[in-house]
């Protein structure tokens, strides 16, 4: 979980803004691209569905490499 640091900024009364330190905002935005990056593997292996696989070690012997 990320410990966040925010000052809120408020507008007549409501809040408005939130400023976040600039490593807090690093440390979310790494999250997001995280985030993204298993959203998108996830779609890609669902699309794969029951594609056929094969294992490293029948895909390395057909392309000899060990």
């Amino acid at each position: 979980m990320i410990e966040l640091h925010p000052q809120v900024i408020e507008k007549h009364g409501k809040k408005e803004f939130v400023i976040l330190p600039y490593e807090d905002f690093l440390k979310i935005q790494e999250e997001l691209e995280s985030y993204n990056d298993l959203r998108m593997l996830r779609e890609a292996k669902e699309k794969e569905g029951n594609a056929p696989t094969i294992s490293l070690k029948e895909a390395k012997k057909e392309l000899n490499i060990e």
